[in-house]
């Protein structure tokens, strides 16, 4: 297991890195501790190290990315480490060679930040005066934030609420690799329950993006909407709200209600056969979810609304290089009644507002998918 915390000064790095060592039996280290170790050694790099570290000079990207990388390849760090204070910057994350299982940002605030520094048991640093700390926080802003963002494109980022007690703290970052502690033993944690969760929302809400998140995460996901979209597609017919409605309504002369269930039903006994986790894209009418509940009864289903203005809804919409023209307030009401999906909606187990930014989109998804997958 390779790890690597990222926070502001003050964010409880040290003290959840030696608990997580002690945890899982890999070892702790930051990067001033690799650089003061080498710095102790009568060789060519430990004088520049040691010269550079007393000028007061930081040690410059590409050197940095060397020392570590060479440092980790020792016998000791082969099963894994903790990682602290590297990368700092994009261009050490990008060139680090050791590859990463999980990044976790604990985030705090900087005001939080600053209180616990003043108001730690311990001796005061020197280095930790409040325009010394201050400045130290405006450099993780500038430098090592964009990491954050960096591995969170990578799907490696892990966001862990850092106010929380250390012991909350410690379990999240836990969860977050697939472990928990039981009876101060570290065990593999097992998902014991199989899980479908049904994406619900009106067109433009977002289904399509929560669908992408969850495929990031490995998830399998069987697109409801596909059937009709390929059915449109096959018969050369028009993406238009008339077309569609009048499929559905075949679809569901035929199937009844529960039609895109029925028709998905083997795509999914086959996607629950392979993984304990199911995404369904686009779940519509009551009836779909009552047959689902019937069919896999000992299966967890839950559902997540998703919820946008109708302006911002209309406008990503009209934004959409096919099918721009499924839109406006009469689809609204045909997927609210005609296909039944307001009970969907207002029985959902999880509601999700998205007019921002896809950004705050899937930070809201991730602690849906935890909450949902940890249960």
């Amino acid at each position: 297991m390779k790890l690597v915390l990222l926070g502001i000064q003050g964010s409880g790095k040290t003290t959840q890195g030696n608990l997580l060592s002690k945890q899982l039996k890999i070892p702790y280290l930051s990067t001033g501790h690799i650089f003061r170790e080498l710095a102790k050694e009568k060789t060519t790099l430990g004088r520049y190290i040691k010269e550079t570290i007393n000028a007061g000079i930081l040690v410059p990207d590409e050197k940095t990315i060397e020392i570590v990388n060479n440092y980790l390849s020792r016998r000791e760090y082969r099963k894994g480490y903790i990682l602290d204070g590297f990368p700092r910057t994009v261009v050490q994350a990008k060139k680090f060679k050791n590859s990463v299982d999980k990044v976790i940002y604990l985030k705090i605030s900087p005001k939080e930040a600053l209180w616990r520094l003043f108001h730690r048991d311990d001796t005061q640093r020197e280095d930790e005066t409040t325009i010394a700390i201050r400045k130290r926080i405006d450099l993780f802003f500038k430098f090592t934030l964009p990491v954050v963002d960096f591995y969170k494109k990578e799907g490696k980022l892990v966001e862990i609420d850092g106010t929380a007690s250390i012991e909350k703290v410690n379990e999240e970052i836990l969860k977050s690799i697939g472990k928990q502690l039981v009876k101060n033993q570290i065990i593999s944690w097992k998902k014991k329950q199989k899980t479908i969760l049904a994406i619900v929302g009106l067109p433009g809400s977002g289904k399509t993006e929560a669908a992408n998140f969850f495929r990031q995460k490995g998830l399998p996901v069987i697109s409801f909407g596909k059937i009709i979209n390929d059915y449109v597609d096959k018969n050369n017919l028009s993406h238009t709200e008339v077309v569609h409605k009048k499929i559905r309504e075949e679809f569901r002369v035929k199937y009844g209600k529960a039609a895109m269930a029925i028709l998905n039903q083997k795509n999914i006994q086959e996607a629950l056969a392979k993984n304990m986790m199911v995404i369904i894209d686009g779940m519509r009418s009551w009836e779909e979810y009552l047959y689902l509940k019937k069919i896999f009864s000992d299966v967890q289903l839950v559902i997540l609304a998703l919820f946008a203005d109708k302006e911002i809804r209309y406008q990503r919409l009209a934004k959409r290089k096919e099918r721009n023209k499924l839109t406006g307030e009469e689809r609204d009401i045909n997927e609210l009644i005609g296909t039944n999906m307001g009970p969907t909606i207002a029985f959902a187990d999880f509601l999700i507002k998205n007019n921002f930014s896809l950004e705050e989109f899937y930070d809201k998804l991730e602690h849906v998918y935890r909450a949902v997958y940890y249960f």
